[in-house]
């Protein structure tokens, strides 16, 4: 299966370039939408409170929704996060890119935008993540 051949990232002439995300992605195939993941597992436990802990579980879940449509990380082509705390995600960037890359690997070809909010819908929940992906169309069989 192809990657992101199908992706490109369009980055208006004269703009500076973004670090870590793409002002805008235009991509065809199937779009795969997954909802806000949370930093709980399979079961709806938290096994952390910290921060970067739920930040890698809300991105395994991403990565196991996608593998459902048979999709990929660098399928991905729009991501929001929802943070309770701006200054912590901040603070905790440098961690915040190593466990990104961890879990997902180092395609920043992603429009992405983080919003802080005043709380989630889980009160243990400090971060949630929602994407959309555009996967190559499958062959017909």
């Amino acid at each position: 299966m192809t990657t992101n051949t199908h992706k490109q990232v369009l980055q208006p002439a004269g703009w500076a370039a973004p670090r870590g995300y793409a002002n805008g992605v235009v991509a065809s195939g199937r779009q795969i939408f997954v909802a806000g993941q949370i930093g709980w597992n399979a079961a709806c436990q938290f096994e952390s409170d910290d921060f970067i802990a739920q930040v890698r579980q809300a991105l395994l879940n991403i990565r196991a929704v996608l593998a459902e449509a048979g999709a990929l990380p660098a399928h991905i082509t729009r991501m929001t996060w929802y943070v309770i705390d701006k200054r912590e995600y901040l603070a905790r960037g440098r961690e915040l890119g190593q466990v990104y890359r961890e879990v997902l690997g180092s395609d920043y070809q992603i429009a992405m935008s983080a919003v802080q909010v005043v709380a989630l819908m889980e009160d243990r929940a400090k971060v949630e993540v929602e994407v959309t992906a555009v996967a190559p169309a499958l062959d017909a069989a």
